[in-house]
């Protein structure tokens, strides 16, 4: 490699990571701007009120969640906005990482990602929302059910935030099911015939994972088990006409 070479690699990656750089300054500004206006409007207390309502309405009238921690009522309403924000800063930060990784993608190789970068923020947030207005409500009314009539039932805001959180990530995760299928078929590791064929074998699976990661309930069980059973079927049905529709043109053509 002679010298001019040399410096022009040099000059290349140099330029690569200045604008790794200005990616990543321009994503910190989203998150920075998500907290800013989640902070002004509706503000840390009304995001956690808003995020306490399924355990609150599962409780008696009147009943509130309680503190331990001297400076929780300050803290865990801020950890709070601060992980709302990243959730509504979340395609802008994904943008800057895509437009970082295009410029040297070929055609077939953009058709591959961008769907895959959309579709699993999507399906991310499409679980948390499940999770949030149709399992919590549920489960909370199922366990406070069964507390004695000699418990007063006064929830920690912390506990109360570790649990909520633990469980919107387990239901966002399982809600990646279709992305993992479509990965696995379009980079070969798996033919369609053989993900139909264990298919008795993801359905128990998916049970023994919903018995780990959520309460020990039946509710929440079948909650997540059920979608991850249904979003497995969506991925053996998307997977053919992806791979279509990503193939190289040499490919393509053979």
């Amino acid at each position: 490699m002679t010298d001019q070479q040399e410096q022009g690699a040099e000059e290349s990656f140099i330029s690569h990571l200045v604008e790794l750089r200005d990616r990543l300054v321009k994503a910190g500004y989203g998150l920075l701007a998500a907290c800013v206006v989640l902070m002004v409007w509706p503000g840390p207390s009304a995001i956690y009120d808003f995020l306490a309502q399924p355990m609150l309405a599962s409780l008696p009238a009147g009943s509130k969640m309680i503190a331990t921690g001297v400076i929780a009522p300050f803290l865990v309403p801020m950890k709070v906005t601060l992980l709302i924000a990243f959730m509504l800063a979340l395609p802008w930060i994904l943008y800057q990482a895509w437009a970082f990784i295009a410029p040297g993608l070929y055609t077939h190789e953009k058709r591959l990602v961008a769907p895959l970068v959309i579709s699993s923020s999507l399906l991310f947030l499409a679980g948390v929302a499940f999770c949030y207005f149709l399992v919590f409500g549920r489960v909370f009314k199922f366990i406070n059910e069964f507390a004695p009539a000699s418990i007063n039932v006064a929830p920690d805001i912390e506990n109360y935030l570790d649990f909520i959180m633990s469980m919107c990530l387990a239901f966002g995760v399982t809600f990646e099911v279709p992305v993992v299928v479509v990965v696995l078929v379009r980079m070969g590791l798996v033919s369609i015939e053989k993900l139909k064929a264990i298919r008795p074998y993801v359905i128990v699976g998916a049970f023994v994972i919903a018995a780990i990661v959520t309460p020990p309930d039946i509710v929440s069980q079948f909650s997540l088990a059920v979608p991850m059973c249904l979003l497995y079927e969506l991925g053996l049905l998307i997977a053919p006409l992806f791979v279509r529709v990503t193939q190289a043109p040499d490919a393509a053509e053979q």
